[in-house]
C-alpha cells in the first residue's frame, strides 16, 4: 500500500513483524500436520526426529490395521473385544494428546511470541489454543471410549470357561426377564434357545414356552437326581426359584437359577448349551433408544400397560419405528392376548434387531449402547469368545432366521412329548443347514388371522413361531 506521494506506509520493521508472524503460525501448523517438523527444522532436532517417527510409525500401523479391517472383520472384532489391547490403546492415546499438546506449545515458543505485536500475539495465542485443545480433547476422548468399552469388556464377559461347538453348532440360551444380574429370585419371562451355524452364523431360534410342565432334565444332572420322574413342582420358568431356594444342591454355581434352567432346556431339547445370556427386560428399552428405535410391522393395536395395571394407550397398526418403551411393550404385551401369541412378536424383535443394527449404527451410538448393554445383560460369554460371536452376527445379518417353538397346537405344554420335541428340533436344524428336504410348499399367511398382534391364532399356530424365514412371517 502506498500514500499520495508512492512512499510505502510499510517500513522494514512492519515486514519484519510479518515474516515473524506467518513463521510462527507456519511453525504451529506444521505441527498440525506433522508432528515434529516445527522442533525438526527450527528447535531441537532430536526431538523432532523422535515426534516425526513415532507419527509414520502410527501413521503406518493405522493404514495397514484400515486396510486388514476391509477385508477382514475379524482383525475389527480382535481390536474391541481384547481388553490388553484396548488398555495398550488407551493409555497411547492419552499420551498422544499430552505429547501432541506439548510439541503445539513447543511450537508457539520457538516462533518467539514475545517479539510478535500485540495484535499478533493474540491471533498466534489463539489459533495455539484452538489447535492444541482441539487434537488433545479430540485423542482424551477417544482414549475415553476405549477405556468405556474396556470397562464393559470386563464388566460383562468377566468368564474365562470357553465351550467349542457342538455338532457344528454354538447354542446359546436366551432368558428374559424383569431382574437383573443376579436377582435370580424373579422368573424368566421368556426363554429362547438361539443355536447358530458356526461357520456361517445361519440361526435357528428354538422358544420354550414358560408354563410347560412335567418335563425331564438332562441326565446325570442334579435336577435329575432331584426329579426323576419330570419336573412336577412348578412351571418351567419356576426352575431357576426352586434352585434359588435349594442352593445347597449347586455349591460350586455362582448362578444355581441359571444353571439348574439349563439342566431343564437341555433335556427338554436334546441340545448341549454352550453360554447364556440374561436380558433385563426393562434395560432392553435403553438399547432400543441408544440404536435410534427398530421398525417393527404392528398387525394389530398393541397394548401399553396391563399385566396386572390399567391400559394406558395402544401401538397402533402400521409399519412404524418405535422407540424402547412401544418397543418393549410390543414384545411383552398379553393384555387381550396369550403368550404364544406374544412370543411370536418376540421373536420379531429379535430379527429387526438383528437386520437393523448397522456397524455404522453401532459406531455412532457406541457409548450409549455400551452403557445400556451393561444394564442390560449378564451373560457367561468369555470376552475371548465376544469376536467370534461378532464375525458370526455379521455372517447371520441377511440371511433368514428359522424358529420353532414348542407351544400348541404341536406340543401340549403340560405333558410334552419329549420324542417329539428332541425330532422336531433336529429337523429345524437341519432344514438350516440345508441338508434336510423343505416343505413342498411355504404356507402362506396372507389373509391370515391376526390374534393379539400376531398372525394366527391359538387353535393353529401362530406364523412367526414355526417358521423356515422369520422375516417373512412378521
Amino acid at each position: 500500500m502506498h500514500d499520495r506521494h508512492g512512499s510505502s506506509r510499510f517500513t522494514t520493521g512492519d515486514r519484519a513483524a510479518r515474516v515473524r508472524f506467518r513463521r510462527a503460525m507456519a511453525l504451529m501448523l506444521m505441527t498440525l500436520l506433522l508432528p515434529g517438523s516445527a522442533q525438526l527444522v527450527a528447535g531441537n532436532r532430536k526431538v523432532g526426529r523422535i515426534a516425526l517417527r513415532i507419527w509414520m510409525v502410527t501413521g503406518f500401523s493405522v493404514v495397514v490395521t484400515l486396510g486388514a479391517a476391509l477385508f477382514q472383520h475379524e482383525v475389527v472384532f480382535y481390536l474391541v473385544s481384547n481388553t490388553v489391547v484396548l488398555g495398550f490403546l488407551r493409555f497411547a492415546l492419552m499420551l498422544a494428546a499430552i505429547g501432541w499438546a506439548v510439541l503445539f506449545m513447543d511450537a508457539w515458543r520457538i516462533g518467539q511470541p514475545l517479539s510478535l505485536g500485540l495484535q499478533h500475539r493474540r491471533a498466534a495465542v489463539g489459533l495455539n489454543g484452538v489447535l492444541c485443545l482441539s487434537v488433545a480433547g479430540s485423542l482424551l476422548f477417544g482414549a475415553h471410549l476405549v477405556g468405556v468399552q474396556r470397562d464393559f469388556m470386563l464388566t460383562m464377559f468377566s468368564s474365562s470357561k470357553v465351550t467349542g461347538a457342538h455338532d457344528g453348532r454354538y447354542n446359546v440360551l436366551l432368558l428374559g426377564g424383569d431382574s437383573g444380574a443376579g436377582r435370580w429370585g424373579l422368573r424368566p419371562d421368556s426363554m429362547t434357545v438361539a443355536s447358530i451355524d458356526a461357520r456361517t452364523g445361519r440361526t435357528v431360534l428354538i422358544a420354550l414356552p414358560r408354563n410347560m410342565e412335567n418335563f425331564p432334565f438332562v441326565k446325570g444332572s442334579v435336577m435329575a437326581q432331584q426329579f426323576p420322574d419330570g419336573f412336577d413342582a412348578d412351571y418351567l420358568n419356576g426352575v431357576s426359584t426352586w434352585a434359588g431356594d435349594n442352593t445347597e444342591l449347586f455349591p460350586k454355581s455362582k448362578n444355581p437359577g441359571v444353571d439348574a434352567t439349563i439342566m431343564a432346556i437341555e433335556g427338554i431339547t436334546g441340545l448341549k448349551i454352550n453360554y447364556w445370556a440374561m436380558v433385563n427386560l426393562e434395560g432392553f428399552k435403553d438399547l432400543v433408544d441408544a440404536v435410534g428405535g427398530v421398525t417393527l410391522n404392528v398387525r394389530a393395536p398393541i397394548p401399553v400397560g396391563g399385566l396386572g395395571n390399567d391400559v394406558t394407550g395402544y401401538i397402533q397398526p402400521g409399519v412404524r419405528k418405535l422407540n424402547g418403551h412401544d418397543t418393549l411393550w410390543f414384545a411383552r404385551a398379553r393384555d387381550g392376548s396369550d403368550d404364544y401369541s406374544r412370543m411370536a412378536r418376540q421373536k420379531c424383535v429379535m430379527n429387526a434387531m438383528l437386520n437393523q443394527i448397522s456397524p455404522q449404527v453401532a459406531v455412532r451410538n457406541f457409548e450409549k449402547i455400551a452403557k445400556a448393554s451393561s444394564a442390560m445383560i449378564s451373560t457367561d460369554v468369555p470376552a475371548s469368545e465376544v469376536d467370534r460371536f461378532m464375525q458370526l452376527a455379521i455372517e447371520a445379518k441377511g440371511q433368514k432366521i428359522s424358529t420353532l417353538s414348542l407351544v400348541p397346537p404341536m406340543i401340549v405344554t403340560a405333558h410334552p412329548d419329549i420324542k417329539l420335541i428332541h425330532r422336531k428340533v433336529k429337523e429345524a436344524i437341519a432344514r438350516a443347514d440345508g441338508t434336510a428336504p423343505k416343505p413342498a410348499k411355504a404356507k402362506s399367511h396372507a389373509g391370515d388371522l391376526v390374534t393379539g398382534g400376531s398372525v394366527g391364532s391359538l387353535h393353529s399356530g401362530y406364523a412367526a413361531n414355526q417358521a423356515d424365514d422369520l422375516g417373512a412371517a412378521c
